[in-house]
């Protein structure tokens, strides 16, 4: 299956059936008056997180939902028929966005969370509504309210615990394939990665969900290489784990360049705790260990030193991620504490 994170579609609500006008008439029966029914109401557009979908391929090959019309009411006080409702099904964690891709709409981050983005028009007014004493024989009817038509885009942001940052090559698919039942594609070349990969990390007896997503080069926020796009969907993460090559010649400036593209997304990305680890760390003597570990810490504070090949401190940084899990989601439950009041 092709992932898919960003999607552009086009919606409608259906439109409320015209009322009717219409008068009873029988044989032997001398007065029938109005019997003209209401028209039926149009079908709304909702859209609900449903389990079991991963990306929005599915809306690459159907752009347009439209809901079912009301039908217009009938003779002998008959009401038309409600028009269908449609449901745009999608992976939990999409957010909806308006036409201008900054307006959030909705963000469902729950199985079974849905939300209303069209109503559909009421049905009009037969002549029957409208008969009273002083109008015994109405000759109109209301037509039905139209529908709301809107263009919205889809963009997925994978829900995980951890998520990983790096230059291209810093090892990142090697770490998730090490600590993971996940298989990212592995090469010795650049971008090997071209799509976020989830991976179900256990430690301690403990499991976590970790994100890979491709890596970041200089100027990745202005759209060099694969840009800064996939950056999303490490916003949700409680904890960023950032790898640099230890084999690198410079390795204070790889840091510093997933930093600045960090700071440049926007947003409370680069505020988010981060780990720093030195990876490929098997390839190393200790003397070069030791220099490289020490020209990182003088930009980027303590460091953990690692190998996904050899699996070397592999332990030591999954149990420092799920430290900073837990501390991430205690703070939330006592937030949650805080704003809502005690309640017998």
């Amino acid at each position: 299956m092709k992932f898919l994170d960003l999607a552009r579609v086009t919606i409608r609500s259906g439109s409320g059936g015209a009322g009717c006008v219409s008068f009873r008439r029988e044989k032997y029966i001398e007065y029938g008056g109005p019997d003209g029914g209401d028209g039926g109401r149009g079908g709304d557009v909702w859209v609900e997180a449903v389990d079991g979908l991963n990306t929005l391929i599915d809306f690459r090959y159907q752009q347009h939902f439209f809901a079912r019309n009301g039908q217009p009411g009938m003779g002998r006080q008959r009401s038309g028929k409600d028009g269908q409702d449609i449901v745009l099904r999608v992976p939990v964690g999409t957010e909806v966005l308006d036409e201008d891709e900054v307006s959030v709409i909705a963000d469902l981050t729950e199985v079974g969370e849905r939300v209303l983005l069209a109503k559909g028009g009421n049905g009009g007014f037969g002549n029957l509504h409208f008969k009273s004493s002083t109008n015994q024989a109405p000759r109109h009817a209301n037509p039905g309210q139209s529908g709301i038509e809107r263009e919205i885009w889809l963009r997925l942001k994978l829900i995980a615990d951890a998520g990983l940052l790096g230059l291209p090559n810093a090892g990142k698919s090697t770490f998730l394939a090490a600590t993971s039942n996940a298989r990212p594609k592995i090469a010795d070349y650049p971008f090997t990665t071209l799509h976020p990969n989830l991976g179900v990390v256990g430690v301690d007896e403990t499991e976590f969900v970790m994100a890979d997503i491709p890596g970041l080069i200089e100027g990745a926020h202005v759209g060099r290489g694969i840009g800064d796009r996939f950056l999303g969907h490490v916003e949700r993460c409680s904890v960023l784990l950032h790898l640099v090559d230890g084999t690198s010649e410079d390795v204070a400036a790889d840091w510093r360049t997933i930093v600045t593209e960090l700071e440049a997304y926007g947003g409370a990305l680069a505020e988010k705790p981060r780990i720093t680890a030195l990876n490929k760390i098997d390839a190393l003597s200790e003397e070069e260990r030791a220099e490289r570990r020490a020209a990182l810490e003088a930009v980027a504070g303590p460091v953990m030193q690692m190998s996904g090949v050899s699996r070397e401190g592999l332990t030591e940084v999954l149990r420092a991620v799920r430290a900073k899990i837990d501390a991430d989601r205690l703070s939330a439950r006592e937030g949650r504490e805080e704003a809502e009041p005690w309640r017998p």
